[in-house]
């Protein structure tokens, strides 16, 4: 198949996933496993091209999606400390996933994302104005931030790549400590900033479709508008649990806690939405497809 063809592919889907012990390779393990679609997940390390060469001769799948990479654990400060490691896996293993891919004549949908963006004067915070798929990234506040936005640029060259903007992702699952809305729930304190936001249970059978188009490039891959972590917590206080409290501190004062600076910003996501006019809105989307799952409250 060619990699550049924007059409439905006719042939009988089979995908090869890297990523398999992280959150989103695992959902959309579940998601073709729901849609029926073959799915292997890759062994190889990315890092290293003849691995990646073995995997898709033995597979032979119609598209690769690439949901590894190191975003730290706990948190992004890890990566500070890390810098070789987070390199190899970010900077190294997705441009050798790309190259390979492209060499096969593949789609790669590459989970990346949004936080490469800062508000500025051109984008101020609540004016509404997002960044767009063709800006410039303006943050490498942390060097988590700094190899994503290296790696989305030189991405840009390859024609088979279809690069995904996701920004701090959301899932129905609220025990799972990846999940935003599990992390400020359990901070001692919280920022109150309005975000772009990916809901995944919306958005990853979205991007499972949009390998079944072909379609490459980068999108911005958030629910359109922002979500501040106050309108979160009091949805959460509202569905989950009433007796909820929490308390917010400010940029200074979150600064002396964390080792690197954390991007705050709005993307633009007119583009996705124009390709999938069903996608719901961030706050119409955390209420239909994570807090009204997981209603613990009476309904009024």
């Amino acid at each position: 198949m060619s990699a550049t063809a924007n059409g439905a592919a006719a042939e009988p889907l089979k995908f090869l996933i890297y990523g398999r012990t992280g959150w989103i390779g695992g959902l959309l393990g579940k998601i073709c496993e729901a849609q029926k679609i073959e799915y292997v997940y890759g062994s190889g390390r990315l890092q290293n091209r003849p691995d990646l060469e073995a995997d898709i001769a033995f597979v032979k799948p119609t598209h690769v999606f690439n949901a590894a990479g190191v975003t730290g654990r706990p948190n992004v400060d890890w990566c500070e400390s890390h810098k070789v490691e987070t390199i190899r896996t970010n900077v190294v293993g997705t441009l050798t996933l790309a190259d390979v891919c492209r060499e096969k004549g593949l789609v790669l949908i590459n989970y990346a994302t949004g936080c490469i963006f800062e508000y500025d004067s051109g984008h101020l915070l609540g004016s509404g104005v997002g960044f767009k798929e063709e800006d410039t990234p303006n943050f490498i506040g942390s060097f988590y931030s700094k190899t994503k936005a290296m790696v989305e640029d030189l991405l840009h060259n390859y024609e088979n790549v279809c690069t995904l903007r996701v920004r701090m992702p959301i899932s129905s699952d609220l025990s799972n400590p990846r999940n935003f809305i599990t992390k400020i729930t359990r901070y001692e304190k919280v920022v109150d900033i309005p975000n772009s936001m990916t809901i995944l249970d919306e958005l990853l059978p979205i991007s499972i479709e949009m390998a079944k188009r072909n379609l490459t490039g980068i999108w911005n891959f958030t629910n359109p508008g922002v979500v501040s972590h106050n309108e979160i917590l009091e949805m959460y206080r509202e569905y989950i649990d009433p007796n909820f409290t929490w308390k917010n501190f400010n940029l200074e004062e979150q600064a002396k806690v964390i080792v690197a600076p954390r991007s705050n910003n709005e993307l633009d996501a007119s583009k996705l939405k124009k390709e999938f006019p069903e996608m719901l809105g961030i706050k119409e989307s955390l209420i239909e497809n994570v807090f009204k799952p997981n209603r613990k409250t009476p309904v009024a």
